[in-house]
């Protein structure tokens, strides 16, 4: 349920009103804009009278929220939601760019690689330490090991670092040394992961999973924000369909989507969505074009020899090239990079 507020409103009014809800064991989500302020009502609101809530003093308008989602609706935080990840914004004007090796696989790589996406304008650096495969006999990525060498690149770049979780028995390490905690697309429904990375206050990639619908998305990114971290940043990185000429298939029309149904910002990953690293630029390109808030861009100086996602992977020097006409496309649409 959603209450807005009268723009003459007081503070006693408000506080009033919330006391009374929480009372009667409602968890009430604030929101104050340039517009309008409200309060998000989350419970089994269906006990509630709207016509007697309709006629306190301050309250202007009051709706109920058909969607199963509520911290992550729009109706609760009208505006943009803008994530801070190691001093970078992600969800404000400019379109962030998070660049890097599928998998971490020496110091030396991932910081070569680290050095040369920071020159072609990146603003984070990604990196596999562990590796969920579909295949028990692939690499599996160098863990704790790889943790270590993304935190030397880090020290050596200053680029905040972004890393998949695979366990909750990693959260701790990860909270201390990770700056954006990705949840992949495998684990976007492992509810007792999403539940402990909720009582963190540190920033969430969240992938759509390999068949979910934009609800099953958005009510993933709510188990973390029920939990009361709401630093969560979705990331759209293509869907299972019955083509098989590409990876996986980008659904660009969820990032539209999802920019009206929530408030969360929307990243894209053109490189798991083709598989095919000339298609990362066109990819790249359409998600700058339909709104996307940032990137997840694979970079490899070696593809050839990469450990895993080689195919998918850009080199330094084209990533340098599709970074400055991104640009072009940014102006059009009024955003920065």
């Amino acid at each position: 349920m959603i209450i807005v507020f009268k723009q003459n409103a007081t503070v006693e009014e408000k506080t009033k009103l919330k006391n009374q809800l929480e009372s009667k064991g409602f968890q009430i989500h604030a929101s104050d804009g340039v517009n309008a302020s409200l309060f998000g009502v989350v419970g089994d609101t269906s006990a509630l009278d709207i016509n007697l809530l309709r006629v306190v003093e301050g309250v202007e308008k009051v709706m109920r929220v058909q969607e199963p989602f509520k911290r992550a609706n729009r109706m609760f935080h009208p505006q943009d939601s803008v994530i801070n990840v190691g001093g970078v914004e992600i969800g404000g004007r400019k379109i962030q760019v998070i660049a890097g090796p599928c998998s971490v696989e020496t110091q030396e790589q991932v910081t070569d690689i680290a050095k040369s996406i920071k020159l072609g304008g990146a603003s984070m650096l990604r990196g596999g330490a562990f590796k969920p495969r579909t295949s028990p006999y692939s690499f599996q990525g160098l863990k704790e090991v790889g943790l270590e060498y993304l935190k030397g690149a880090k020290k050596e770049t200053g680029l905040p670092i972004v890393t998949e979780i695979m366990s909750p028995y990693m959260i701790e390490r990860f909270v201390e040394d990770v700056d954006l905690i990705q949840v992949g697309a495998r684990n976007m429904q492992n509810f007792e992961l999403l539940k402990e990375l909720g009582k963190t206050n540190k920033p969430i990639l969240l992938k759509r999973g390999l068949a979910a619908t934009i609800e099953e998305w958005l009510m993933a990114a709510e188990y973390i924000m029920s939990e009361g971290n709401e630093n969560v940043i979705l990331c759209e990185r293509g869907i299972r369909t019955f083509e098989t000429y590409t990876r996986n298939t980008l659904d660009v029309s969820a990032i539209p989507a999802v920019k009206k149904l929530s408030h969360l910002p929307v990243v894209v990953d053109p490189s798991h969505a083709a598989g095919l690293w000339w298609m990362v630029e066109p990819l790249a390109k359409a998600a700058v074009a339909v709104g996307a808030d940032g990137l997840l861009i694979e970079v490899h100086n070696n593809p050839e020899a990469a450990l895993c996602d080689g195919a998918q992977s850009l080199r330094p020097e084209r990533f340098a090239r599709l970074m400055g006409e991104l640009k072009g496309i940014a102006r059009i649409v009024g955003r920065d990079m």
